[in-house]
């Protein structure tokens, strides 16, 4: 973002298919599409902003995110740590044939930027809607995200400050609260005769199954803040070992199949934040292509530039958990990425397979390493088979044989053929 809005708003950095790039346990609440962002105020005079104009509005339990719809190659955020107050739509009839406007109040410091480090005074940000969109539900979730306020959360629960606190009376050790309660009632007790005895002694039980669910919930609370942050260290070490760069000298020094089998349980790690239908509502076969093409890129590079359509859809279901998708959404998401501008396309072959391919790959590309292969001792005593192509591209057999009968339609293994006639024309003479 630049200009004068790049000096107030935050910036914001967007993936290779146009989704914002989200921070470390940072997870998308509601999408709303069609929204201007508008400045009041005194700033707003001296800085003479233009409107933002109909841009994808993202809540996140962290930041509201603003990303230029018909581009979606610039963006800006809004740090929900410096909102002060929500001012929502007014109801009037005059309002009711305007677009709703929804004026958030935001603390910024000294130097014009919106934050709430060092801000000594406010201004109101207002967002209109212009397309269509349920304003109540997304107030609504506003006013739970700032009441949560996950990024507090999430700052004291970073690597080495988080602590297990035990109740008061409490053990480490499993054994310790079974030997305790039996020897509390090792010695006989008068009072525990009779009827009343024996309603005592199943009150007695149930406190301590209240105790014992109450401390097994505190370890689970725990144990889920310790699983965050390993999901966020798995993230890390799965960047710098695509990066190449900083992990390179780490898994060096390893054998090649650790390597190998430490590069495909990280690349696995799912995704963090998943597009639903509830979070991004008209919005989400189109976020949900977009993610896709945020996802496929590294399974292509590790598949030889092409993946089949069901490899796709086992590996995106798997790293979305719970929230898995139906083959209809994942067609429909890949027939879309013509309109979205994305590296990458659905490819159909006379046969019906379906795959996904990188649009810079090419079958001339292809082709020409079918000549190469072709040309080898080997290949020109036996042949080549589907496995033959498939370990000399790096991909699936089923995907290298759809290559070799394109080839064949198309005529070039003629050619290859004529061609390796003559390498073994020359080789004789």
């Amino acid at each position: 973002m630049e200009g004068a809005w790049g000096r107030i708003l935050h910036p914001l950095q967007l993936t290779d298919s146009g989704r914002p790039q989200l921070f470390p346990g940072e997870v998308e609440c509601q999408l709303l599409d069609g929204i201007d962002l508008e400045l009041e105020g005194q700033q707003q005079q001296q800085q003479q902003l233009q409107p933002l104009r109909s841009g994808v509005l993202t809540l996140t339990t962290h930041r509201l995110l603003w990303v230029d719809e018909p581009h979606q190659r610039s963006g800006a955020s809004v740090p929900l740590a410096a909102v002060c107050r929500v001012y929502p739509p007014k109801k009037s009839i005059k309002a009711i044939f305007a677009s709703p406007r929804i004026r958030i109040q935001v603390w910024y410091a000294s130097d014009g930027r919106i934050s709430a480090v060092g801000a000594d005074r406010s201004v109101v940000l207002t967002l209109v809607c212009r397309g269509q969109a349920n304003i109540d539900s997304f107030l609504g979730r506003l006013e739970q995200v700032l009441q949560s306020k996950a990024w507090e959360t999430d700052k004291a629960s970073a690597p080495g400050s988080s602590s297990v606190i035990l109740p008061p009376n409490s053990s480490r050790l499993p054994g310790a609260a079974a030997s305790n309660s039996h020897a509390s009632h090792s010695k006989w007790n008068p009072a525990m005769a009779g009827v009343s005895g024996i309603l005592r002694k199943e009150q007695e039980q149930w406190e301590e199954a209240d105790k014992n669910l109450q401390d097994a919930f505190h370890d689970l609370n725990a144990l889920m803040a310790k699983a965050k942050d390993m999901v966020v260290l798995a993230e890390k070490i799965r960047s710098k070992l695509l990066g190449g760069s900083g992990g390179q000298s780490m898994v060096d020094e390893e054998e090649p199949g650790s390597k190998q089998e430490m590069q495909d349980w990280l690349l696995s790690v799912g995704i963090t934040s998943p597009v639903t239908k509830e979070s991004a509502g008209a919005l989400y076969h189109q976020q949900l292509s977009r993610q896709l093409a945020d996802f496929v890129k590294v399974p292509l590079q590790r598949s030889g530039g092409m993946l089949a359509m069901v490899d796709a859809y086992c590996l995106f279901n798997r790293a979305r958990g719970t929230e898995l998708i139906s083959p209809e959404d994942l067609l429909q998401a890949c027939s879309i990425w013509e309109k979205l501008d994305v590296p990458f396309r659905m490819r159909k072959f006379d046969s019906g397979v379906l795959v996904i391919q990188s649009k810079e790959d090419s079958d001339g590309q292809v082709f020409a390493k079918l000549v190469i292969l072709i040309k080898t001792p080997e290949a020109l005593k036996v042949g080549i088979s589907a496995s033959d192509a498939a370990r000399a591209f790096g991909m699936a057999p089923a995907l290298a044989k759809e290559y070799l009968l394109t080839a064949e339609n198309q005529g070039m293994m003629e050619q290859m053929v004529f061609v390796s006639l003559q390498t073994c024309l020359k080789i004789l003479w």
